[in-house]
């Protein structure tokens, strides 16, 4: 098996590409690259992360939510948060402060998991213990 280098794309399954394709790119601001609705899909990339929305079922797929979170990063989770919010995002619960990060848990309109999240104190990894 040749080496795994890198993570090429995360998939976000929708039953409505339109709708979330207007809620990444529009609502969150994210910079569309990629968008074939003939084809059922669109992507958008972040910092050499690409997010791929595709309707699964248009593909003979099953459709899943995805419930495990993408991590977005801001600046400011309170600041960001609000932002949204007044464009009618819905969060769960409050701000989370994990001692390292604030973490703000919301959806797109599929249900597919999202967090805001800024790190505010040093990664400690293996090597560094």
């Amino acid at each position: 098996m040749s080496t795994i280098t890198k993570v090429d794309f995360v998939g976000m399954p929708t039953s409505d590409l339109e709708t979330a394709v207007a809620f990444y790119g529009e609502t969150l601001g994210l910079r569309r690259d990629v968008y074939y609705p003939d084809r059922n899909f669109a992507e958008f990339d972040i910092d050499g992360l690409t997010l791929s929305i595709y309707n699964p079922v248009a593909m003979g797929m099953e459709h899943n939510r995805n419930p495990n979170p993408i991590a977005l990063h801001v600046d400011d989770v309170q600041a960001a948060r609000t932002e949204l919010e007044a464009k009618g995002v819905e969060f769960t619960g409050d701000i989370l402060d994990t001692g390292v990060c604030h973490m703000a848990f919301f959806a797109d309109p599929d249900g597919n998991a999202l967090m805001l999240h800024s790190r505010y104190a040093k990664r400690v990894t293996e090597q560094d213990a």
